[in-house]
């Protein structure tokens, strides 16, 4: 049964296991497609509005590249300036004339509410590209397609998976909605490590226990690395800082460095990030010392960003089912073409 047909698609609790299990089979299925190896017209004549209210390339571009990989067209807009909002329109009155233009709307907006608002305006399926520092719904279902593939390389299963998250827990939203989809497995162990000032949330704390999994908190770096399977660190997210947390700074170092994951890390630990990360020097941030080590997959992440896009995409248009039947050869591409 498909749940998400005709849905918007706002946070991650809306996912059960099954239809998780199904987006990761149909993104095996289309990965030819979004590798450009093979093609389908399934979504020929749809339409996709990208209403972009707050800064994006990766995301924006993979959406856009998910939806037409399926045969639709996209109609982009980003930026307040851009748009009737400066000129006194509310959220509700953009999204019900918007939404009359297209078959699905994606946005992504800075203030958490807006997206629930724009929903509850239209019957046009509305999909989260990330609300403030609510959740990123799509960000957590390419992140867990990724665990699921990467532990499936190593012989491990999803349920009974060690998981760190670093960095900004307060104000990163894509491990606010990846705790969610996480614990749809049994007997997850979540660390949180974090400077105290931008702890995770206790909602999603509560929501992690509530499920039976087990939550370990710390401000120690090196408890979010020693001895799980997968490193997820974030970015410090500065522009989400409240009026006086602006010159905050972490009193201890959260930068991830090849000798803290060499002293500390399993030998099969996965290594993700939402990305962009910080790449400056002495950021707190994943250390571009890392980029050879096999264990970092944030490169691998976010290939799978288009797939997992492009199956989300299927199944809340309806056309999931016999979708395989549909993909075709591409004409220009050859295994020669890449050389």
């Amino acid at each position: 049964m498909n749940t998400l047909y005709g849905q918007a698609v706002l946070s991650c609790e809306q996912f059960d296991l099954q239809t998780l299990n199904r987006l990761f089979e149909l993104a095996d299925i289309l990965q030819p497609v979004a590798q450009g190896k093979a093609r389908t017209n399934v979504l020929e004549g749809a339409i996709m509005g990208s209403l972009f209210f707050e800064a994006s390339t990766r995301t924006r571009l993979s959406f856009d590249a998910a939806f037409m990989r399926l045969g639709g067209k996209v109609s982009n807009t980003t930026g307040v300036s851009f748009s009737s909002i400066v000129k006194g329109e509310s959220i509700e009155d953009t999204a019900r004339v918007i939404s009359g233009y297209f078959d699905v709307v994606v946005v992504r907006h800075p203030e958490e509410e807006a997206i629930h608002k724009m929903a509850g305006a239209t019957n046009t399926p509305i999909i989260n590209a990330g609300n403030g520092a609510g959740e990123h719904p799509t960000q957590a279902l390419l992140d867990a397609y990724t665990i699921h593939n990467e532990f499936k390389h190593n012989g491990k299963t999803m349920d009974n998976c060690r998981i760190a998250m670093i960095g900004d827990l307060r104000y990163g939203r894509t491990v606010h909605s990846l705790v969610k989809l996480m614990s749809l497995y049994q007997n997850i162990t979540f660390t949180f490590a974090s400077p105290d000032f931008l702890s995770m949330p206790k909602y999603i704390v509560e929501f992690a226990r509530e499920r039976g999994h087990t939550v370990i908190e710390t401000d120690q770096l090196k408890d979010g690395i020693h001895n799980n399977d997968v490193i997820y660190a974030t970015r410090i997210q500065k522009e989400r800082f409240t009026q006086g947390e602006e010159t905050r700074q972490p009193e201890l170092s959260f930068r991830i460095n090849q000798a803290l994951i060499d002293e500390y890390a399993l030998k099969d630990a996965i290594i993700m990030h939402p990305l962009p990360r910080d790449s400056r020097e002495n950021a707190n941030d994943l250390s571009n010392d890392l980029d050879g080590d096999p264990r970092l997959a944030i490169f691998r992440q976010s290939d799978a960003g288009v797939p997992a896009r492009m199956a989300l995409f299927a199944m809340v248009l309806g056309v999931d089912q016999g979708i395989e039947k549909t993909i075709t050869p591409t004409a220009w591409f050859t295994a020669d073409s890449l050389h």
